[in-house]
């Protein structure tokens, strides 16, 4: 494991942030200004007051991720110009989708999320064989297409939302409203946690433990499109017309994102701790770098899981009268808070470190999915909407 030398300045300068910046970052700042004016400008028919707020905070967050990590410019660029030229090919036309070779084939957004789930299973294979194998060039080639497999699904998810409009006003939605659309923003969420955590530490032996992760969302996501049909696009239910819907949902999903990656850096911690003299010794970071990075992802899912906690409570005020109603979903949500709450608690307050903590995030991770789907399966309230 080595930490860049970059890596290193950058954390111990004092140089005020403002005046770190460079032409480029103010360049990227004035490309997504100009970029979301235009979106307003674009669709400001569809926004409400609340919506128009979300876009421009969004793009704030956009600027302030470019800055602080500056491979997030090229993605969302990327991002954006594919996701541009699929809108533009559809031209207003929904059936477009079948008659033209690159919606049908590379960018509609049934399309890019099959290429997501084939990258993002390669990507997981490569990542094991450059674990096992110790190839440096195997990892590039793993990171490479966990970047492709991201930025297709991003691109998937952005496709259709305006797929969903091109079907009619009163049935386009932000694509966040069911499990098959939400696992997809899960798997992107995560590689995007790891490809941070990959970045900064210089490492790509922990990919092969959380790509299989969320390899197993894509097993999820196959199987529910080709099953039960889940990605024909529905109209949404009354509950979920709401601009809460845009914040709530994908706050969440960044700290679902950050459970599953400590979840599998425990498994990591456990396995090197079990035989410190061997493979994975010579692959991984040091055990007290996993249990470093194990926190912070935690820490960082706790932090927007509260939010989005409370932007729940608030929507339910809306939409049902009251901020809480102890339905199952709001329930086991609060059984996870408290969990990782525990977690944290014990960590910083009691000292505990390592296996017992790695232990934990792995049930930690079970607990969670309960609460994601298996609420969703076993049990009925107000959000069983969501039902499988």
């Amino acid at each position: 494991m080595s930490v860049t030398t970059e890596t290193l300045s950058h954390e111990f300068d004092t140089t005020p942030f403002l005046r770190r910046l460079s032409v480029l970052d103010w360049l990227w700042a004035l490309l997504v200004v100009a970029g979301t004016v235009a979106a307003h400008r674009l669709y400001s028919e569809w926004m409400d007051g609340y919506e128009v707020g979300i876009l421009y905070g969004s793009a704030a967050a956009l600027v302030w991720l470019g800055w602080g990590w500056k491979p997030m410019r090229g993605f969302s660029v990327a991002v954006a110009l594919l996701s541009l030229a699929a809108i533009g090919l559809y031209g207003g036309e929904l059936a477009r989708g079948e008659s033209n070779f690159f919606l049908k084939f590379l960018i509609s957004s049934q399309s890019a999320i099959m290429w997501m789930s084939a990258l993002y299973v390669m990507a997981t294979v490569t990542y094991i064989f450059a674990l096992i194998a110790g190839s440096g060039f195997s990892g590039k080639v793993a990171s490479a297409m966990t970047w492709s497999a991201s930025v297709m699904g991003s691109v998937g998810l952005m496709v259709r939302w305006r797929e969903s409009y091109l079907m009619g006003a009163d049935i386009g939605h932000i694509p966040v409203s069911n499990l098959y659309e939400v696992f997809i923003l899960f798997a992107v969420m995560t590689a995007l946690l790891y490809l941070t955590y990959e970045r900064r530490y210089n490492n790509r032996a922990i990919g092969a433990f959380v790509l299989t992760v969320i390899s197993a969302a894509v097993g999820f996501i196959l199987w529910y499109a080709f099953e039960r049909e889940a990605h024909h696009i529905q109209p949404l239910v009354p509950a979920l017309q709401s601009y809460w819907m845009k914040i709530h949902v994908p706050a969440n999903f960044v700290g679902y994102g950050a459970f599953a990656l400590a979840a599998m850096l425990g498994v990591a911690y456990l396995l090197m701790e079990r035989r410190p003299d061997g493979l994975l010794a010579r692959r991984l970071p040091t055990l007290e770098v996993l249990d470093d990075i194990m926190y912070k992802a935690i820490a960082l899912g706790f932090a927007f899981f509260t939010v989005a906690t409370v932007l729940g409570a608030m929507w339910a005020a809306e939409a049902w009268g009251g901020y809480w109603s102890w339905d199952p979903k709001e329930t086991w949500a609060l059984i996870v808070w408290l969990n990782y709450a525990a977690w944290l608690h014990l960590r910083l307050t009691k000292g505990w470190r390592g296996k017992p903590l790695a232990w934990w995030a792995i049930v930690g991770l079970f607990v969670t999915l309960f609460a994601f789907v298996g609420v969703n399966m076993f049990l009925s309230g107000l959000h069983s909407y969501g039902s499988l």
